[in-house]
């Protein structure tokens, strides 16, 4: 006869870690008992400057004031509204309120849950609009563990390598070369060339539905494009009659120094993915389009049970005054500079850090062996190192990257000058005790 456990929720002790499945990979085996700003704060009282800002998810910090309020004062009245069913004030706000917020006018909001849900959604849209199968992603990019979303994944085997067959008509394009040593114009034409191959030898453009592109690569080791590249792609899909789906699940909402990255090249995409930092960290995400690219799903077409949740609703009309009202856009940017330019202070020397790059608070070092058989080569072992010393000096931090070289940068929005001095600090630390 099997036992029956006894019950936790009254216990006074907590279950052992082990209840959580080792799928999840993890970084800490840290308890937090509370978040405030850029600070976790653990069940023994030790305190942590969170620069992972949970995957890029907390731009307004943990726990901010406003947000909490909104979402304790919308849990008393109304915990889910489904969207089939009722209208709910929050999301009705909340879609008027983004479409404000458009790379464009005269555009719409599809609410669902997460960033991959709304990936889904995005290639469900292009497909439905164009006609068309193909969807062209880019070497290098995430865009979610769905089945459809790790088909356009590259960004690690890992994510996608234990779970084929994936859905077909995807193809991944070359990214740009942007290694500090290569020479931009060189990088241009290869990467044209490459192009040109893709469409002569496995694709014929006219079947091409959407180019899908991360503005910044996130997952794939935080990956600044040149200045030309989106321009292009928007000149190359106005040309083949595709659509150009921008993935801001990571780059949105500010995270670059502005609202939405591809401000930063003036480019307006046919369909803008969101989803991490909109709601500071209750699951929230969707698609933005021209409304008339919407209606072109009928009714019933598309759809799913907690999308718009009305609580979710709440945290994100709350967070987007918090953003607009706390220039916390503005300040992405100014720390943002503070970052980098403090990195590249710190890892002058170091010849073990190839690259210091970023844009707004997304920031990164990429670390490599200089003396690797047939040249420099990732070195995700030194970047594990780097990561480890920065923890035990209370400061989180993340890998990225094809092979895990890559430590990233994630701090909150409202991440203050002193804070960014602090961590700058703590990782030049790491970086010597780490041997970079």
């Amino acid at each position: 006869m099997t036992s029956i456990a006894e019950p936790v929720l009254d216990a006074p002790t907590l279950p052992d870690r082990s209840v959580v499945p080792a799928v999840w990979a993890r970084y800490t085996d840290l308890v937090i008992d509370h978040g405030e700003g850029s600070w976790l704060v653990t069940t023994d009282g030790e305190r942590y400057l969170d620069y992972t800002s949970g995957i890029g998810v907390t731009n307004t910090g943990h726990a901010h004031p406003r947000v909490a309020a909104a979402v304790a004062a919308q849990a008393t009245r109304l915990l889910h509204g489904q969207q089939n069913i009722v209208y709910h004030e929050p999301g009705l706000r909340l879609h008027a309120e983004l479409a404000r917020r458009a790379p464009a006018a005269d555009w719409g909001v599809f609410l669902g849950n997460s960033g991959a849900e709304a990936i889904e959604a995005s290639v469900k849209l292009a497909r439905v609009v164009t006609g068309r199968p193909v969807i062209v992603a880019f070497r290098g990019g995430f865009h979610g563990r769905t089945a459809q979303a790790m088909s356009l994944t590259s960004s690690r085997v890992t994510i996608r390598g234990d779970f084929e067959p994936l859905p077909g008509s995807v193809y991944h394009a070359p990214y740009p070369d942007t290694a500090p040593d290569v020479d931009p114009e060189t990088a241009r034409r290869a990467w044209e060339a490459d192009m040109d191959a893709l469409f002569a030898q496995l694709v014929d453009p006219r079947h091409v539905a959407a180019f899908l592109i991360e503005p910044v690569i996130g997952e794939g080791g935080y990956i600044v494009p040149p200045d030309w590249f989106l321009p292009r792609l928007r000149e190359l899909a106005d040309r083949h009659g595709a659509l150009l789906i921008a993935d801001e699940v990571q780059t949105g909402v500010g995270r670059t120094g502005r609202f939405w990255a591809v401000e930063h090249w003036d480019v307006v995409p046919d369909i803008l993915v969101m989803a991490k930092g909109i709601a500071s960290g209750l699951p929230l995400s969707g698609i933005m389009a021209p409304r008339e690219l919407l209606a072109r799903w009928a009714p019933g077409a598309h759809g799913g049970t907690y999308g718009g949740n009305v609580v979710a609703c709440a945290a994100a009309l709350a967070t987007l005054r918090v953003v607009d009202e706390e220039g916390l856009v503005a300040n992405a940017a100014e720390r943002g500079t503070q970052l980098l330019d403090g990195l590249r202070a710190v890892a002058a020397g170091h010849r073990r850090v190839a690259d210091v790059r970023g844009l707004g608070l997304m920031v990164a070092l990429e670390l490599v062996d200089p003396d690797a058989p047939g040249g420099p080569a990732p070195d995700p072992a030194l970047a594990k190192r780097i990561l480890a010393e920065a923890l035990s000096r209370r400061l989180i931090l993340l890998s990225a990257g094809s092979w895990g070289q890559v430590v990233r940068i994630i701090p909150p929005l409202v991440t203050t000058p002193e804070e960014v001095d602090r961590a700058v600090a703590i990782i030049g630390e790491s970086l010597a005790a780490a041997g970079a």
